[in-house]
């Protein structure tokens, strides 16, 4: 039997606890993301009522015709604004594009930071008003909860609890509402296409809430595949390249992916909504001093966020 530590953590302990909470909190959140790079969530600011509101939404949103769907699709944006139509992202490594379309949302500057002039606009989904504010309000709920398990983070790190607040303040964050839509003729798949192809996310780190159905799995360090689950409203929170690379390997990026279900569930779809957390562009990734030493050389070179998402998106076909 694999052992894998996901553990179920309260963000109430951290942002609201006592000093001995907020350490245990610290303690446990850095052990797990060292560990396998992922953990549960609850108490994280969003309840039932506006996650089902969301889901519902999103619903409508994928439920809508393709040509209208596609009058939102803009050339240019590599994916990061707006809709994503089937067939346009494929995983490193893989031939065969993901079984998915999606919807983005970036950052939604309301001060005036002059980042406000540099990030292209969000569409508005004229046929569905409700999915316009129904994702900012999720969008800032989830950026709020990101900015409290970062600060976990840096404590466990030796860091200034705040070390990440002003990198990610107005940060280049994405809210992806996700359509893994149903196959139909699975005998004409390709032999590697799958809903999710296995792949490490780019950010710093990922906040899940939930999905509408079983499929995301993760690789061990002994190498078999072990699914998540979350428990009710729960969100899955895990580890993205971007702070692997900045904490030298000490935090473990891991591996995921999204499976196909079985046969007879294949004509039903799938949704899930993840937030990734990314800082400014010009935040700085180079490797943490504190997280290089004899046993620990330093992996990687120097580079900054902005530069690090157009290698990759690049990598995964959104950007040419």
């Amino acid at each position: 039997m694999i052992k894998v530590n996901i553990p179920r953590l309260d963000l109430n302990n951290y942002v609201n606890g006592n000093a001995g909470q907020r350490k245990q909190f610290s303690d446990d959140i850095g052990e797990a993301f060292n560990e396998t790079g992922f953990v549960t969530i609850n108490n994280h600011g969003l309840d039932k009522a506006l996650i089902d509101k969301l889901y519902a939404d999103v619903k409508a949103l994928f439920a809508l015709p393709d040509a209208v769907k596609m009058k939102y699709e803009v050339p240019g944006l590599a994916g990061q604004r707006g809709y994503t139509s089937k067939g346009k992202e494929t995983a490193k490594g893989f031939t065969a594009p993901d079984l998915k379309e999606f919807w983005q949302i970036g950052q939604i500057v309301n001060d005036d930071d002059q980042l406000k002039n540099e990030y292209p606009e969000n569409l508005s989904v004229e046929e569905i008003p409700d999915f316009n504010t129904t994702t900012e309000t999720v969008y800032k709920k989830l950026e709020y909860a990101g900015i409290h398990l970062l600060r976990a983070i840096a404590v466990y790190l030796g860091l200034p609890e705040g070390y990440f607040d002003d990198k990610v303040h107005n940060g280049n964050s994405i809210l992806r509402t996700l359509h893994y839509f149903p196959i139909t003729d699975p005998d004409a798949l390709a032999p590697d296409a799958v809903r999710a192809g296995a792949h490490e996310d780019i950010n710093l780190i990922t906040l899940l809430i939930g999905a509408s159905a079983d499929g995301l799995e993760l690789l061990t360090r002994e190498n078999e595949w072990f699914p998540v689950k979350a428990y009710g409203e729960d969100l899955v929170v895990n580890v993205g390249d971007m702070l692997q690379r900045l904490t030298n390997n000490k935090l473990k990026s891991t591996t995921h992916r999204v499976v196909n279900p079985p046969r007879e569930l294949m004509k039903f779809s799938r949704y899930s909504v993840p937030f990734f957390l990314h800082p400014k562009s010009g935040m700085d990734l180079s490797c943490l001093p504190s997280c290089i030493d004899q046993d620990h050389p330093k992996q990687y070179d120097d580079i900054n966020a902005g530069d690090y998402l157009d290698e990759r998106l690049r990598e995964i076909g959104l950007k040419k």
